[in-house]
């Protein structure tokens, strides 16, 4: 199905209007960010259930989608000084759209991100490994801002996604540390900082043995099965 859009939003002087989130045309290019979202979960699952075909295992545990609010959305644009207009929200709003990948081993990381950047028509914008290299925080996850086209009635506009692909192990780390910051309003203390790069640490340890093991029986598995 074909969704009628008003694009006139993104491709005249309207473009840099002053933002209002209950406009209707607000609305419309909240919708655009979400059929990109949705076109990119629709491409991992498909690879997922190919992989499962050929290997017999899961290449991605499961996939989230989120569609930043409104008002999260303004709070942002506020907190890095944009000017409140549909052109610096477009522009410099990258995480609209989310798609976090998880996936049940380090390795498949990477699998994915080379999946990804052969998508069809597909364009890299961004991408930032913090599996290789954490945060001081001790935060890791692999990001890519990513455009991918929406056919609409009478146009097909290119998208910003942003993609978090990381393992289980890291999630639950990474849940964990914004309920924390969450519920401390983002003040978080010292030792409470040092804890948790600590326990970063702790859960990167375990997803690399649990890497090594599962590679092991993996080449294993191929070896009697030539």
């Amino acid at each position: 199905m074909i969704i009628k859009i008003d694009i006139s939003l993104v491709q005249s002087n309207q473009y840099k209007n002053k933002l209002n989130i209950k406009d209707n045309k607000f609305g419309q290019l909240m919708h655009l960010y979400s059929m990109a979202m949705r076109e990119i979960e629709e491409k991992v699952n498909f690879i997922n259930r190919d992989y499962k075909e050929i290997y017999n295992q899961d290449l991605i545990n499961h996939v989230l989608c989120r569609l930043k609010t409104p008002e999260s959305i303004i709070k942002k644009m506020k907190r890095k000084n944009y000017e409140l207009t549909y052109q610096n929200l477009i522009e410099n709003i990258n995480d609209i759209a989310g798609v976090r990948i998880i996936c049940p081993f380090k390795t498949n990381i990477f699998e994915v991100v080379d999946i990804i950047r052969e998508f069809e028509d597909c364009r890299i914008i961004k991408e930032k490994d913090y599996v290789s290299h954490p945060k001081k925080t001790g935060y890791m996850s692999y990001h890519m801002i990513v455009e991918v086209p929406v056919q609409l009635e009478d146009a097909k506009l290119y998208t910003k996604v942003e993609i978090q692909i990381r393992t289980m192990a890291m999630d639950f780390w990474a849940t964990l540390e914004h309920e924390i910051k969450y519920k401390s309003k983002g003040e978080l203390t010292a030792k409470v900082s040092r804890d948790l790069v600590v326990y970063a640490k702790i859960i990167n340890k375990i997803d690399n043995r649990l890497m090594r093991l599962h590679n092991k029986k993996f080449k294993k598995k191929i070896e009697l099965s030539e």
